[in-house]
């Protein structure tokens, strides 16, 4: 669908690389107060003692050489599996303990965007998408007050394989858990596991509960926690702060087709956005956002009236039917949308990653392509490494994964809970205008659209065109205000629009770091990697 807007709008964009540029000499100043307030976290590394038990505690302490494995990996989610199949692919000895190893039934993790799937085929994964009906996704259609507009991926650069994915998660996590299973290195056993092993401030293994009840204690000389964003390991590990800003309400709509075939549509709705995406050849995965952590009940048909009240006649027309057919069929889903900064606790011995590690807002659809590009990074960290056994070296090569990892992993966190927030509906003027101004400045085509989608798809999660491309939208938002003629009210609602960009991007920009995000060439961690190289 073509659209078209008065080009006399673009002219503001220009101001926002200037814009950009002082926020980002206003947040390098700060960066000495989060360097104290790192060293704060790691001064209390000793309080932190929940689900760790000693194992030397009326018995004799295994010394390492006589490990378990070379890493003990805890869960078997997509993280997990695909570390398993990457370690043991290198030659390490790895045991897997999944809670449970049936195939797992989810209503997120089914999209995979392109930036992911490149990180699939680095790790040898991609064969994982294949023969589970996973679906092609070229990009994605935004909708708003009878308005829409096609987004396609900057995929001319790559091969005509690379694109996005969708599918069924269940199917998807089994396939990597197979793969995995079948090199001689790898094992996986289901089990609960209840607690880490420390031992002098070392975690030397897991103690769990097998399926049949026993209880076990599993050693080796690095444990990798990747349990899921319902971690009951994490406050081990980390000091987590999680937000629920909103619940995910899913369905699945059969035999209708899309508006636009093979891509993601994002409904702007009130008060929140409405997901579809196809996840099979006849399934469409629809998502309803609903802001805060109180949902109507689905016993009494509560969440039933209100998603066709509310809901259904936001819906494009081609889709309405079938979402009502699915509401009337009964099976709706809830999930919490969960969002944590990373805030490790340096340990010896272990590491978190995946969900158990850091979230954010599943709106972009970014979780698995974090979760891969990590297990990237991790990999040719540890490649120069004979064995884990080495308590000097090991902890620093997980200290540089952290300093790694940041420039990806937090554009696309940083992206995912700014974009939310302009995307919810607002009572506020200020806020209507920037919801308003992002839709028609991806609208304008161009950079304007190739470089916010290169940074959705994961294509290229670079910080500095994040910082750019929200003030450009900011600022564009108010040169629509101020054309043709200015007005006092007009002039102050755009002060007001600039000053509320800030509000939301400057705070999420901070939690995740702005020295690691922006300068990671800055940490001496950043170098610590290329001496055994």
């Amino acid at each position: 669908m073509e659209n078209t807007i008065d080009n006399s709008y673009i002219v503001g964009t220009f101001f926002a690389s200037f814009l950009g540029f002082v926020l980002l000499s206003v947040l390098r100043r700060r960066t000495s107060n989060s360097i104290s307030h790192s060293k704060k976290i790691t001064s209390g590394n000793n309080t932190t003692a929940r689900n760790r038990s000693d194992p030397t505690r009326g018995e004799f302490r295994p010394r390492l050489g006589s490990a378990d494995a070379d890493v003990i990996i805890v869960g078997a989610g997509v993280s997990g599996a695909a570390l398993a199949y990457t370690l043991g692919k290198d030659g390490r000895k790895v045991r897997v303990i999944e809670r449970d190893l049936s195939e797992p039934d989810r209503i997120v993790g089914e999209l995979l965007q392109p930036g992911g799937y490149l990180k699939l085929i680095e790790l040898g994964l991609e064969d994982c998408v294949e023969d589970i009906d996973a679906q092609r996704i070229l990009g994605y259609a935004l909708f708003k007050d009878g308005k829409s507009t096609r987004l396609p991926y900057p995929l001319e650069k790559f091969h005509s394989d690379v694109s996005g994915r969708s599918f069924h998660n269940g199917r998807f996590v089994q396939k990597m858990r197979e793969k995995a299973a079948t090199l001689p290195k790898v094992t996986l056993e289901q089990g609960t596991v209840t607690s880490l092993l420390e031992d002098e401030g070392t975690i030397r293994g897991v103690q769990y509960k097998t399926k049949s009840g026993d209880v076990v204690k599993a050693f080796a000389p690095l444990t990798i926690v990747c349990d899921g964003c319902f971690s009951n390991l994490r406050r081990s590990l980390c000091k987590p702060q999680v937000d629920v800003p909103s619940c995910f309400v899913g369905l699945v709509l059969e035999n209708c087709e899309l508006p636009y075939p093979n891509h993601g549509h994002v409904i702007l709705a009130d008060p929140s956005p409405i997901l579809f995406y196809p996840i099979s050849g006849t399934e469409v995965r629809c998502l309803v956002d609903i802001p805060g952590q109180k949902l109507p009940a689905l016993a009494n048909g509560d969440m039933a009236k209100y998603m066709k009240t509310n809901v259904a006649p936001q819906v494009p027309a081609e889709l309405h039917d079938a979402f009502v057919a699915a509401i009337d069929k009964g099976n709706i889903r809830t999930m919490p949308n969960m969002s944590m900064p990373t805030a490790p606790v340096p340990t010896r011995g272990a590491l978190l990653l995946g969900d158990a590690f850091n979230m954010r807002h599943p709106l972009t659809g970014g979780g698995m392509t974090v979760a891969l590009s990590d297990i990237v990074v991790l990999q040719h960290l540890l490649k120069p490494l004979r064995d884990f056994t080495d308590a000097d070296s090991l902890p620093k090569y997980l200290e540089s994964f952290h300093t790694l990892r940041k420039p990806v992993a937090s554009t696309i966190n940083t992206l995912a809970g700014a974009l939310y927030k302009v995307f919810c509906a607002s009572p506020d003027e200020a806020m209507k205008e920037m919801r308003e101004a992002c839709f028609d400045y991806l609208r304008l085509g161009g950079g304007c659209a190739t470089g916010p989608i290169g940074l959705l798809s994961g294509l290229n999660p670079n910080p500095v065109s994040l910082v750019f491309h929200f003030f450009a939208v900011a600022v564009y938002g108010v040169g629509r205000l101020l054309l043709p003629i200015p007005s006092p009210k007009r002039l102050w609602i755009g002060v007001r629009l600039i000053l509320g960009a800030s509000g939301i991007i400057i705070p999420i920009i901070k939690g995740e770091g702005v020295r690691q995000m922006f300068f990671p060439a800055t940490v001496p961690a950043y170098y610590r990697n290329k001496v055994s190289q």
